[in-house]
């Protein structure tokens, strides 16, 4: 059974650092893009960075030149390193995994990290 294990979320002050890591479990298919989305308390969920097969990302442009997406093919693993953060990064942090299963694509879903950015 496919799970997608995130970590990393916590309470910081703004100017601070976290680093958001998700790891995938119980799958044998191929993985497609990766990325992380995030949920605000009344907004709707929304893309923060995406990285694909050959590495290319793209961001958000409020993340821009603040955030980092990686991956790790090894270990089928995707980390957000983020960086000067500030209050309204505040939100439920979601892993998203693309997956090449029967000749289509199938997304998944982290259980969510919360991050609070407040003094």
């Amino acid at each position: 059974q496919v799970q997608l294990v995130e970590s990393g979320g916590g309470l910081v002050q703004p100017g601070g650092s976290l680093r958001l890591s998700c790891v995938v479990t119980g799958s044998t298919f191929s993985i497609n893009d990766m990325g992380w989305f995030r949920q605000a308390p009344g907004k709707e969920r929304e893309v923060v960075a995406q990285i694909v097969t050959g590495g290319d990302t793209s961001y958000a442009d409020s993340v821009k030149g603040r955030f980092t997406i990686s991956r790790d093919n090894y270990r089928d693993a995707v980390h957000l390193q983020m960086d000067s953060l500030r209050p309204e990064d505040t939100a439920v942090y979601y892993c998203n995994v693309a997956f090449w299963i029967r000749g289509g694509l199938k997304d998944y879903w982290g259980q969510g990290t919360q991050v609070t950015v407040a003094s």
